[in-house]
């Protein structure tokens, strides 16, 4: 069993993907958030080449978006491996990423910042300004003593070591940013994939709740037909070929109609009461003066959807222990109504209810059609059973009105 949910977690993890759709988005809205930011600082520290500044920002945005969108592409191939696996795959991949968009930003950048370092100033005088990346610089006043190649050689000593320094701090800030964003890439693939397996245990959950409504539907026509033999067995050995050819004909025309449902399936009440006239009319045949019926089912709750031949073992158990134990005329009756948004419905009989005590429900009957309320609607539904308060025996099902969960 631990297998196969292995296997069947490993299934789940390789078709769950997040919709790429979603994945841009993220992306896009990461690296939007990221130029609003920068711009924003921009604004509160240095407005200098604030328009030009501002579009290479969205150069560099847009490039962002572009590496960020190649991370994915690979990243997207380690979805279905654990989590250790795939943030050490990130934190190694992420490097070269980091890099690259450094190098952009230099790049794009490396003019104003020549521009910053060229501009003239006084030797005498300490001066301060920022970088691109926001870095504070401090201009020295330049030493009397040393000559003008001497100058200029330390003045590109200083520029290629502001240099690295600025990329370095560039590729670490792009690196923990990308490393942020594969966090959120991985929630979402997480996500998914719990959504994928809640899909495919609802799945599972609704092929066993079908397979047990289709067992216990299957267990009703066996004793139905054992019943019915035994009636046709007794009007034979009795000579009553007659009503014997009848309850045959009858019997077929039952079958034909209950088999050629859905056994999981739902059908209206009209055609639920209809089984049953066919079923008492088979019986009426073998009692032909002790049987009689009663149907009351309101026009409004006919195509009520209720589970087929979930009346079958009632209607088989008043049969059984009210008509066959007395020799007076009882009365079988299936009544429907609607109370409280609930469809109930109720099959009775006015035999003598002491012979019934303890007894009824005897075999798969009142059983069979709780598992099949229980499997079907759960805590909505419910069955009583018990003596009548004129007598009889009566028993009532509550179940959800068109078979609504």
């Amino acid at each position: 069993m631990g297998q196969t949910g292995a296997i069947m977690d490993d299934l789940t993890a390789s078709t769950a993907r997040v919709p790429a759709r979603t994945v841009l988005a993220s992306i896009v809205g990461l690296w939007l958030c990221y130029l609003a930011l920068i711009t924003l600082r921009s604004v509160l520290i240095d407005r200098t080449y604030f328009a030009e500044m501002l579009g290479l920002r969205s150069v560099v945005t847009l490039s962002g978006i572009a590496v960020t969108v190649m991370v994915w592409s690979i990243l997207r191939l380690f979805d279905h491996r654990r989590g250790g696996v795939r943030m050490t795959i990130a934190a190694v991949l992420m490097v070269p990423a980091a890099l690259a968009l450094a190098l952009i930003n230099t790049q794009v950048f490396s003019g104003i910042d020549q521009r910053n370092f060229r501009q003239e100033r006084n030797p005498s005088e300490v001066q301060i300004r920022h970088d691109t990346a926001g870095n504070v610089l401090v201009d020295l006043p330049d030493p009397p003593q040393l000559t003008r190649a001497q100058l200029a050689a330390l003045q590109q000593k200083f520029a290629e070591q502001g240099l690295w320094r600025q990329l370095t701090d560039i590729a670490i800030g792009r690196y923990f940013l990308l490393l942020a964003w594969a966090a959120l890439y991985f929630a979402m693939v997480n996500a998914e994939q719990a959504r994928a397996a809640e899909r495919r245990e609802g799945e599972y959950r609704r092929a066993a709740k079908a397979s047990e409504l289709r067992s216990l539907r299957y267990q009703v026509n066996p004793h139905f037909l054992f019943n019915t033999l035994n009636s046709l067995s007794a009007l034979v050995m009795t000579g009553k070929g007659a009503a014997a050819e009848k309850m045959i004909q009858s019997l077929s025309g039952f079958y034909r109609r209950s088999l050629a449902e859905d056994p999981t399936g739902d059908i209206a009440l009209e055609a639920e009461v209809a089984l049953q006239r066919s079923y008492l009319e088979i019986e009426t045949v073998r009692f032909p003066e002790r049987l009689k019926t009663r149907f009351d089912i309101p026009e409004d709750l006919e195509q009520a959807n209720v589970p087929g031949l979930i009346l079958q073992p009632l209607v088989e158990n008043a049969v059984r222990y009210a008509v066959t134990t007395t020799a007076r005329p009882v009365t079988v009756s299936i009544i429907a109504r609607e109370d409280a948004g609930q469809l109930v419905i109720e099959v009775g009989d006015d035999g003598p209810a002491v012979s019934k005590s303890g007894k009824h429900g005897f075999g798969i009957g009142l059983a069979n059609v709780r598992d099949r309320l229980a499997a079907r609607y759960g805590d909505a539904a419910s069955l009583e059973a018990g003596p009548a308060p004129g007598g009889g025996w009566r028993s009532i099902i509550r179940m959800p009105i068109d078979g609504d969960d």
